[in-house]
């Protein structure tokens, strides 16, 4: 029996969760897989899989070996990896989930050059508003806050951005221009749906202060709307339906043409960071981190949408 090959095909049935989804996940056939488990098990002398008509689950023992032989399979690609030489690492499928935002503004603007660049990198992308992440199914997940991860994901920070206010010049025009925070009471605001807060709550912090410390400005107003969708806020804000916040990233390139105008610029509405969830493992595999470094180093020709959680301190709240 092929140990190496046996513990792959047993792993591959527990992280898919079926014989089928395995078979087509290895491009086997099912007898040949179902041949694989039940040679393993004959082996151990125990049932590593409980079979039910939906699904099938590790029992106990299939759950102690497969989180046994899964870094010994790591450690052996990595070996693998690192005998073939960076160009052969450098190749294969590299599962990503993250949120629409990032997804639209993150990785959509920057493919063609990551393409270019590592030509043998195939990217596969799950878009979930909010991701279930779990150990098994993807390399690296890009989120703004490590909340609700699984408890064997850790999570690298990539890189930050500062929240701003904007407007269109337009809508400033007929509204007035803002002198003091408190000036925000008195006009049209774009919110953004926040968990954190009631409805309304206006959070601004001074530039360069420490935003896990109370704001240095706090107010309610009646929101225009509240949305979740960053897209659309932008879209709004650039028609002149009100204020909105945005990092400085996804703002920048509207305000260099003129569509939007930063407003009190002394003042933020939050620090953000982007997130790499990973799993727990030794090794990160060579085309991760290839992918991570990549992102990082090109962040600021990026149009970073603003993060639905402060991953470095409170929410921003006039979008």
């Amino acid at each position: 029996m092929d140990r190496l090959q046996t513990m792959k095909v047993f792993l591959a049935v527990v992280d898919e969760g079926g014989f089928t989804a395995a078979a087509r996940h290895l491009e086997m056939s099912v007898p040949t897989v179902t041949r694989f488990v039940a040679d393993l098990e004959s082996y151990l002398g125990t049932r590593l899989l409980q079979r039910t008509t939906r699904r099938v689950h590790p029992t106990p023992a299939g759950l102690q070996y497969a989180q046994s032989v899964r870094p010994i399979l790591e450690a052996v690609d990595t070996a693998f990896a690192d005998a073939q030489g960076s160009t052969e690492a450098l190749r294969g499928e590299l599962r990503v989930a993250t949120t629409p935002e990032f997804a639209e503004n993150l990785i959509a603007p920057l493919l063609r050059r990551f393409q270019a660049t590592y030509p043998g990198i195939a990217l596969q992308v799950h878009v979930d508003a909010t991701p279930q992440l779990t150990l098994e199914h993807y390399d690296v997940a890009l989120l703004s806050a490590p909340e609700g991860l699984d408890a064997n994901f850790v999570a690298r920070r990539l890189f930050s951005a500062e929240g701003i206010l904007c407007a269109a010049p337009h809508y400033l025009a007929q509204h007035g221009p803002l002198q003091h925070p408190s000036d925000l009471l008195q006009h049209r605001c774009l919110l953004r749906r926040s968990t954190r807060l009631r409805r309304g709550v206006l959070q601004l912090w001074q530039q360069g202060s420490d935003v896990l410390e109370a704001p240095g400005f706090e107010g309610e107003v009646e929101p225009s709307i509240t949305i979740n969708h960053t897209s659309s806020l932008l879209r709004m804000a650039i028609d002149g339906a009100g204020i909105a916040a945005f990092t400085h990233n996804v703002a920048a390139p509207y305000i260099a043409q003129g569509l939007l105008q930063h407003v009190l610029p002394q003042w933020i509405t939050g620090r953000f960071a982007l997130l790499a969830a990973l799993p727990s493992r030794r090794h990160m595999p060579a085309r991760t981190k290839a992918f991570l470094d990549f992102l990082t180093e090109h962040h600021n020709h990026l149009a970073l949408p603003v993060p639905s959680l402060a991953a470095t301190g409170p929410h921003h709240h006039c979008t």
